[in-house]
């Protein structure tokens, strides 16, 4: 009974005397700046995605690794991750551009669906998954919306 009232009480101290050590993180703000198609000489083209990130914390945050999936009109046809993203500085701001070729078969069925229902504008999701590493939670996004292909008349 003794070691158990004493492992309790080493828990307890590690618990409360660590609690100074994580610090009150913030989660930071991303937003979708850019979804483009790249010039490009391939059959297969490349898209720019673009991110901004807002870093509310009096720390830097060190992005480690980020994991990302989007969907044009329900389908799944980019997804990918990347590992050389910038440090956004404490109380600062930075851009993230990541570049991705479509997965074959969803996007044959994309295809195959704008072909039998055209369309000018199109919805897509875009997911990510930031990792800032260490203690820190990792941070989703989910941004919905819808691109046109019609430009605005004046």
């Amino acid at each position: 009974m003794f070691k158990c009232k004493n492992i309790i009480s080493v828990l307890i101290f590690l618990i409360v005397g660590c609690a100074p050590l994580l610090p009150n993180f913030e989660e930071p703000t991303v937003n979708l700046t850019s979804f483009r198609v790249l010039p490009s000489n391939s059959i297969v083209p490349t898209f720019e995605i673009g991110l901004h990130v807002i870093n509310p914390n009096r720390m830097a945050l060190k992005l480690k690794g980020l994991s990302y999936n989007v969907e044009l009109e329900g389908y799944q046809v980019l997804s990918g991750v990347s590992n050389q993203l910038p440090v956004i500085e404490a109380y600062g701001e930075g851009d993230v551009l990541l570049q991705a070729r479509p997965d074959l078969f969803s996007t044959i069925s994309l295809f195959t669906d704008l072909l039998n229902q055209p369309r000018d504008k199109f919805t897509f999701k875009l997911e990510a998954l930031l990792d800032v590493g260490g203690l820190m939670p990792k941070i989703r996004i989910q941004k919905d919306g819808e691109l046109s292909l019609t430009t605005a008349k004046n």
